[in-house]
């Protein structure tokens, strides 16, 4: 498709409420194009979208593309939605929203993040730093940056900072001239049946790197490095914990809200230094390699220590990773993305190691049947730094597919295998009703899911008042 701004083409986003979809039309909007989109419910995307005039119908019909002239569909979106057969008989372009991302960043000179943990926060890091360094980069994010208060930016430099989702496999299709693969972990089963096919995506994916360009992999991730071994891919700088790595973290330590930690440089035909004491007002070790990501790109590319120093130093961070929303009788309650295994260890083990003096309630709320029945064993051995967990209904996101496991066992067995207290509970006001009891100033709590988990930590507050 010609991205020229043709003032005629109307074009209509269904399922414009996802992350992904509502930073690609804001940014489309942006470049001059008329927008509007359709979705089931309203969400604050769409809240933040209607902020700048961009027509929303809610709900799916016909007559929402009247005069529309382009589709780009979201990946959540069947076929059978009515919008896109009422726009297969007026022979209307349908795209999906990879294919668009393609167009618009055809022209860009593109740093992709991809990996299936940590891509939005280290999208959200590298954007950080290139603004703080006045490149001003085009952004297209996972989630909102909160320095931003959206997903999305059109900047006026020749550079776009982008993630790129690889859950259904069209983040091939988006040129890059940087990439960032952050590990490969056994997730969207749905769609691609096997670990090994996952693995076989993001060998393409890396392939598609340019010769002058770079892809910085992590080499803690035994995925990647039996990936890297392979010797296939040519243009690799590497990353991590691993004494192996061009970019090898060392000296790290935890505090309350912070980490610190040193980055020794060992790049090819270069001599071997160390630059020192960064601070991120993140947690975990998780969130050093990422942001480790960030220096590795930021600093190939030119930009000076003391600039990253600062702005990972002045990071504002991203909504839903791991973010405070209030205080009940000295407990403090925070809200994060975390729905799989590792990234449930992950923040449960950086909780444990800022904040070593409390007990940690895990407040958990399953997404996709599919995910739950592939990953149950992990699930289960996920909370082992946790005290407590309280385990939600699960939020199914869609599925229809029969969840083959007792619910009731699937609390048993995450006491069991994680050695955890469990409680049940079925909806937010039973939710209320017990943390109303448990809380005080020796426990810290964390709300942890993709789903409706999110709101319900909002609605905590007014709850816990009646």
């Amino acid at each position: 498709m010609n991205i020229n701004l043709a003032k005629s083409e109307i074009i209509h986003f269904v399922g414009i409420g996802g992350i992904g979809m509502s930073g690609l039309a804001l940014i489309m909007m942006r470049l001059g194009f008329k927008v509007q989109g359709s979705d089931k419910s309203s969400n604050k995307n769409i809240e933040r979208l209607k902020k700048f005039q961009i027509k929303f119908y809610l709900g799916h019909a016909s007559s929402n593309i009247k005069k529309a002239t382009i589709l780009v569909i979201s990946s959540a979106i069947k076929n059978n939605n009515i919008e896109i057969k009422q726009a297969k008989k007026k022979n209307l372009p349908i795209y999906t929203r990879g294919d668009m991302l393609a167009h618009i960043t055809s022209l860009k000179k593109n740093i992709v993040v991809s990996g299936s943990h940590g891509k939005t926060t280290t999208t959200s890091l590298i954007a950080s730093i290139f603004g703080k360094a006045k490149l001003d980069p085009t952004i297209i994010n996972g989630g909102v940056i909160n320095s931003l208060e959206n997903s999305a930016k059109l900047g006026k430099s020749e550079w776009c900072v982008l993630e790129s989702d690889e859950s259904d496999g069209s983040f091939v299709k988006v040129p890059s001239t940087y990439a960032v693969v952050t590990n490969i972990d056994r997730e969207h089963m749905d769609y691609y049946k096997s670990l090994n096919e996952l693995k076989k995506q993001f060998i393409r994916f890396m392939l598609k790197v340019p010769s002058f360009g770079k892809t910085f992999v992590c080499l803690d991730d035994k995925n990647i490095r039996d990936i890297h071994k392979i010797g296939k891919i040519k243009n690799i700088l590497t990353y991590g914990f691993n004494n192996g790595s061009n970019f090898k973290i060392k000296n790290c330590s935890f505090k309350k809200n912070k980490s610190i930690f040193d980055v020794e440089m060992n790049l090819p035909n270069k001599k071997k230094f160390v630059l020192k004491k960064f601070v991120i007002p993140l947690i975990g070790s998780h969130n050093i390699k990422n942001a480790t990501a960030a220096i590795a790109v930021s600093f190939f590319i030119g930009i000076s220590p003391v600039i990253l120093k600062n702005s990972l130093k002045n990071f504002k961070g991203v909504e839903r990773r791991f973010n405070k929303i209030f205080t009940y009788n000295g407990a403090e309650v925070f809200d994060d993305y975390a729905h799989h295994p590792t990234e449930i260890r992950e923040v449960l083990d950086g909780v444990s190691n800022s904040y070593k003096e409390k007990k940690i309630i895990c407040i958990f709320q399953p997404h996709r049947i599919s995910r739950l029945n592939d990953l149950k064993k992990e699930f289960c051995l996920s909370f082992k730094k946790a005290d407590s967990v309280i385990l939600c209904p699960i939020y199914k996101a869609g599925e229809n597919l029969k969840i083959n496991l007792n619910y009731g066992k699937l609390a048993e067995q995450i006491a069991n295998k994680s050695k955890v207290q469990v409680f049940m509970v079925n909806n937010q006001y039973e939710l209320a009703k017990f943390l109303k009891k448990y809380l005080d100033d020796e426990k810290i709590t964390i709300g942890m899911g993709a789903g409706s988990i999110s709101n319900w930590i909002k609605e905590l507050p007014n709850l816990m008042r009646q």
